[in-house]
């Protein structure tokens, strides 16, 4: 979830003037471009859907009152980037390039060079969109989101980690892995399709635990490798699918949030423009209609806000936490799902 997708389109100066489609297609290449991770398993345009993306930057000056289901809307996914946010901080404390883990960032640099970049720029991202969401629902008189009392789950205790409490829990996730088959294949689970694991990683850290995980003079994990740099690559690569899980699913869901939302200032438009979608055509709407490029689920029931949570909570991302969490989160859920689009 990008923030440079967030703008005012326009020119300064002398310049010619940039259309909004132009400005939009000048952004958007400048995602893929810094995608390489992601291109590299095929996923880049159904995993690159900003964030930000029901938020145009060029509409938020121009008023207009928010209905309660779009409040709602924004409410939950201002959750979803707080969340975001704290696995992409400890990432990135981590691996991140300016990250303090070396032996993590070269086991992450095997997957792809830019990875370390790639963590950095995501964790910028993320913040900033927490942030606007919020002001954004502050300007218009509704309740911004906080879920700082939740901040309850321990740290990594290897070197790079900061000793702060966390959202979210890295270190014992079930990665589903089924969107890397979902999206080579020619089936829409939106039409009863499933689809299998591309590999089992069950109860498996994505960052190191401590520095047992990874000493600090680890070298990096090419071949010929021992016991040690066998288990780092095998974290960095948890680490990998997690982020393309991460990633996938917001895509669902912010085109299905897109669909239910009133106010034309919550919308950006052109979120299911195919020519920006990579996945394989697949049955979309009839299965007698042409196959269609599209990112999918579309439905609540399978990509929606109250299955995203549903899908977090399978993934072991939220081990540890209160009850009274899973209260205030499931909440923000149904009534984001709930919205529908006045007429």
């Amino acid at each position: 979830m990008r923030n440079e997708d967030t703008f005012t389109a326009g020119s300064t100066g002398t310049e010619d003037p940039i259309s909004p489609h132009e400005e939009a297609e000048r952004q958007w290449r400048r995602v893929l471009g810094r995608r390489s991770f992601l291109k590299g398993v095929g996923l880049a345009g159904a995993a690159a859907i900003p964030g930000s993306a029901l938020l145009s930057g060029s509409a938020f000056a121009s008023g207009g009152t928010l209905t309660q289901g779009d409040v709602a809307i924004l409410r939950f996914l201002a959750a979803v980037e707080l969340i975001e946010s704290d696995l992409w901080q400890q990432y990135n404390e981590l691996g991140g390039v300016n990250g303090g883990n070396s032996a993590y960032m070269a086991a992450l640099s095997n997957l792809d060079g830019d990875m370390p970049q790639y963590i950095a720029d995501n964790t910028d991202d993320e913040l900033s969109h927490a942030a606007f969401l919020n002001a954004y629902l502050r300007s218009k008189g509704a309740r911004a989101v906080h879920l700082d009392q939740f901040r309850t789950l321990p740290s990594s205790k290897a070197t790079g980690a900061k000793q702060i409490g966390r959202l979210t829990n890295l270190q014992s996730l079930d990665v589903d892995t089924s969107w890397y088959v979902r999206y080579r294949s020619t089936n829409n689970p939106d039409l009863g399709a499933t689809f299998r694991q591309a590999v089992n990683i069950r109860r498996e850290p994505a960052i190191p635990l401590n520095d047992t995980d990874t000493p600090p003079n680890l070298p990096a994990p090419v071949p010929p490798v021992g016991a040690q740099e066998t288990r780092m690559q095998a974290i960095a690569n948890t680490a990998g699918f997690h982020f393309a899980y991460i990633e996938q699913g917001g895509s669902s869901l912010y085109s299905i949030m897109a669909l239910k939302a009133s106010n034309l200032e919550v919308l950006r438009g052109q979120l299911n423009q195919t020519n920006l979608i990579l996945p394989e055509p697949c049955q979309f709407l009839d299965p007698g209609l042409p196959r269609c490029s599209i990112v999918r689920p579309t439905l609540d029931q399978l990509g929606g806000a109250v299955a995203t949570i549903a899908s977090f909570t399978a993934d072991r991302l939220f081990e540890g936490q209160s009850p009274r969490f899973f209260k205030v989160i499931n909440e923000l859920a149904a009534e984001a799902d709930a919205a529908a689009r006045s007429r």
